[in-house]
């Protein structure tokens, strides 16, 4: 939708503080989109604008269309005890965020449930402390229980997954979801009264199915009470059969990598989206006023809506920007560039400082491979969420 570009006045303008370390982060990033795409024998700390920190595998829901506890999600094969044991300590990512901080990149918190690491109000505090914009994405089932300290700590974002109203919600989500969300909203506002707090920017952000699309609007009505600040519509990420075997082949031959996430995103939940009537439901959406502000990731041009559920096969952003200003260290201390696609591993922070991973050899024949391939994207890259964020758009999508 091409309205998204009017929601941004009106979120800088209501955070003038956090909107700055927002625009410089931007400014790293439309940096290096038009910035030669260096690799090897480069500081490439200099270009860090956003580090993702999947801090735990554990969840408390089963969201049908995750690509880790979904229906195909790879934590569903029995080896989450084995992989709590790897979780990276408080201290170490203490050190770590020292290390990034004087290049101040946006820092974003998942999971898994990010409220199951049990060091997360400390790490969050810490990262806030050092000057950084901290966001958390979250299921909110835990918010209620947190929400004076949340406040208080002045979190600057929390991404909230809420996918329909109450039934379908729950459908989709768990039993009881709709219902703590709708609390934990309800508490984080208290307290932004009792305490005269801005902070943090409460979003939700809702991924579009084959199981919710046409019930969309019946959340954006019911979210005119949370409070929110914005709202995000994810188109979702898909795959198929012939996009993983294309990847798993190129990943094997440019890099030396076995592939085993991307099959969980080629869940089916893509197929049989009226194009034609989600956009008029987005259109509708967007020209509502709810309160607060409708984002539409990817945006795209109103009769190429269908082909993006369709034809998954049809690329509709290229040239991604990630792995030169971007990255992800996983639970388990692995430190990788696609956030949702782990299988490439860069190096882990146990053992190496961040510099050392982010500026090493394996980073940069990734560099290298992504920047030599068709469309500056592997054959995996099609829907990936990372990619509609950051990539290229393509004429006329």
């Amino acid at each position: 939708m091409k309205e998204n570009i009017a929601v941004v006045p009106v979120i800088f303008k209501k955070f003038k503080g956090l909107s700055a370390k927002m625009l410089y982060g931007f400014a790293k990033m439309g940096k290096t989109r038009i910035s030669p795409k260096h690799d090897y024998h480069y500081n490439h700390m200099q270009n860090l604008a956003l580090v993702y920190f999947n801090i735990t595998p554990l969840c408390n829901l089963r969201c049908r269309m995750c690509g880790q506890w979904g229906d195909k999600g790879k934590m569903k094969n029995g080896r989450i005890a084995e992989e709590i044991k790897t979780l990276v300590p408080l201290e170490r990512y203490k050190e770590i965020v020292d290390e990034i901080a004087p290049r101040r990149p946006v820092i974003y918190i998942w999971g898994g449930e990010p409220f199951l690491y049990p060091n997360l109000m400390p790490l969050a505090k810490y990262m806030i402390d050092k000057g950084l914009y901290v966001s958390v994405n979250t299921n909110g089932t835990f918010i209620e229980e947190y929400a004076e300290q949340i406040v208080r700590d002045r979190w600057s974002t929390i991404f909230v997954s809420l996918d329909a109203f109450e039934e379908a919600n729950d459908a989709m989500r768990g039993k009881g979801s709709y219902q703590k969300v709708v609390r934990g909203f309800e508490a984080i506002n208290r307290e932004k009264k009792k305490q005269n707090s801005l902070y943090p920017i409460m979003s939700i952000v809702t991924t579009v199915t084959n199981m919710n699309y046409l019930v969309l609007d019946q959340l954006a009505e019911a979210s005119c009470s949370f409070g929110l600040d914005v709202h995000i519509f994810n188109l979702g990420t898909y795959t198929n059969d012939n996009i993983v075997a294309r990847q798993k082949q190129y990943m094997r031959e440019k890099l030396d990598t076995e592939v085993d996430c991307l099959a969980a995103y080629n869940t089916g939940y893509n197929l049989n989206i009226d194009g034609e009537k989600l956009h008029a439901i987005l259109r509708k959406m967007h020209r509502t006023d709810y309160g607060h502000p409708i984002i539409t990731v990817p945006a795209l041009n109103p009769e190429k809506t269908h082909v993006y559920y369709a034809d998954l096969e049809t690329p509709v952003r290229n040239h991604c920007i990630v792995p030169w200003c971007q990255t992800d260290i996983n639970y388990n201390g692995d430190v990788h560039f696609c956030a949702d696609y782990p299988d490439y591993i860069l190096g882990n922070i146990k053992t190496q400082s961040f510099a050392e991973i982010y500026n090493g050899d394996r980073a940069n024949r990734f560099r290298k491979a992504i920047r030599e391939s068709e469309g500056g994207m592997f054959p995996g890259c099609l829907r990936c969420y990372q990619n509609m964020l950051f990539g290229k758009k393509i004429k006329g999508y």
